[in-house]
């Protein structure tokens, strides 16, 4: 059989490609940059959305929704916000068939049309914290798209937030970062982030402090999966928040901003993925078990229906394939692409013996089973392997992360992983002189991994490396 897909090791861009249409996860749009996302690929964006939907709830944010056109005018309002974002806007100059008397932004984010309406809403502190989000779609006109790294559209959640001091905003936006984030990351798409400080190079247009938190991707760059921001009373002094203290004064709200997005999917491919295709981690998969009926029989497709009734009824998410008019092998490769953690194969022969077959993806073990442990093997089976691909990426990471002791030398690590260089080995000099060669500074933490307040602290510690 001629190979399904391009091997990481010789092209990783084209091996990520290949997996984006072999799985038949999305397809480019008909205007360049964008994208059409496939059921396949969507269906896992709506597991992330859903859970992460949750953790936002439990942070006290509130869904609600902003318009995706926004006057151009409110982006000039906050002069380092519209010049972050000048190269990548998308404005709409005509409509109905006339000029418009003012130039609208198609969103590239929603920081200025949500402060204009937080100053509607917002007038005395009893209406603090004021904490919003949306789930939406954006535009940034990308110069060089890849499908869900860097698209011209893209879906995210984007959170707003407006508070009476720059304490309890700060502690938000942190609250957010690890709690939500984080923890998402981590246990749900077993990535092993880095969580720091971006520097004011690369800091968010119009923010005061950014936090990243950036995963090892498996070519070993690095991947941007989500930031917050902490935006101080920019904003507010720009759209005008104000809010009557306790005491009543007229006091300007500190805000936050933070956002994670489709960008999240191309992680867990170019994190997870292998030669043979995606492996989805099971506590995201929208498939978690797949059953494949190899070929009928007698009582076969009776037992397999009994055993995903019994999957189901466990709280496992089930696929059913019972093609048997298509080759089996041929099925088989279609499931190790789609990257389904558990396969169970149910066929004539192995049934006669009181067994099925279950195959994982993780693993990679092919183990005949009593039908009677199918349902506790496989719920074991996903736990193991959610395990063994977060302990696998971090086992990269640590392999592939060196300490060095100045630019040159961290300039050097990073054409083959990350480098830990003190942060004062580098600098805005050691900086620029590394982005000069393709090299950023990913984020900033503390000796311990903590995240630090602000870049000025001693003793801090740089990450570099390549990046998408």
């Amino acid at each position: 059989m001629a190979r399904v897909l391009t091997p990481r090791a010789e092209d990783f861009p084209r091996w990520y490609q290949d997996v984006i249409a072999k799985a038949e996860l999305a397809d480019n749009g008909p205007v360049r940059g964008t994208m059409v996302i496939r059921p396949a690929g969507y269906a896992i964006w709506e597991r992330m959305q859903s859970d992460m939907d949750n953790r936002i709830k439990a942070a006290g944010a509130q869904n609600a929704y902003f318009p995706l056109f926004i006057p151009e005018s409110y982006l000039r309002r906050e002069a380092e916000h519209v010049e972050g974002f000048s190269p990548e806007l998308a404005v709409v100059t005509h409509a109905g068939g006339k000029q418009l008397a003012e130039p609208v932004v198609v969103r590239p984010t929603s920081e200025t049309v949500i402060g204009e309406f937080m100053a509607k809403w917002i007038s005395s502190y009893r209406d603090l914290p004021l904490l919003l989000n949306q789930w939406a779609n954006v535009v940034r006109w990308e110069l060089r798209p890849r499908i869900f790294l860097r698209t011209s559209e893209f879906l995210w959640q984007e959170g707003h937030t407006a508070h009476s001091s720059y304490d309890d905003a700060r502690a938000y936006a942190r609250d957010i970062l690890h709690n939500v984030y984080e923890d998402f990351m981590r246990q749900m798409l077993a990535i092993p982030v880095i969580v720091g400080l971006k520097t004011a190079r690369e800091r968010f247009a119009g923010a005061t402090s950014t936090y990243t938190l950036e995963g090892m991707m498996g070519d070993a760059k690095a991947l941007q999966l989500g930031t917050s921001h902490e935006l101080g009373q920019n904003f507010a002094k720009a759209f005008d928040i104000v809010y009557s203290s306790a005491e009543g004064r007229s006091e300007h709200a500190w805000t936050t901003s933070w956002g994670v997005s489709t960008r999240m999917l191309g992680g867990l491919i170019m994190c997870h993925g292998d030669d043979n295709g995606l492996r989805v981690p099971p506590r995201i998969a929208p498939v978690q078990a797949h059953i494949m009926i190899v070929k009928e029989g007698d009582g076969v497709a009776a037992e397999a229906a009994k055993l995903r009734d019994a999957l189901r009824g466990a709280g496992i998410r089930v696929g059913f394939d019972d093609r048997t008019d298509t080759p089996f092998g041929r099925r088989a490769v279609d499931a190790e692409l789609k990257g389904y953690p558990v396969r169970i194969e149910v066929g004539p022969r192995d049934l006669a013996a009181g067994n099925v077959v279950i195959v994982r993806r993780v693993a990679g073990t092919k183990t005949p089973t009593p039908i009677a442990d199918a349902v506790s093997a496989v719920t074991a089976a996903l736990e193991e392997d959610q395990q063994a691909l977060y302990d696998e990426a971090l086992a990269r990471r640590q392999s592939l992360t060196v300490d060095v002791s100045d630019v040159d030398a961290a300039i050097e690590a990073a054409t083959t992983g990350w480098a830990r260089v003190p942060w004062s080995a580098v600098g805005a000099e050691g900086e620029a002189k590394a982005n000069a060669v393709g090299v950023t500074v990913r984020c900033l933490t503390r000796a311990d991994g903590s995240v630090p307040g602000s870049e000025d602290e001693p003793d801090l510690v740089a990450y570099l490396a390549r990046a998408y």
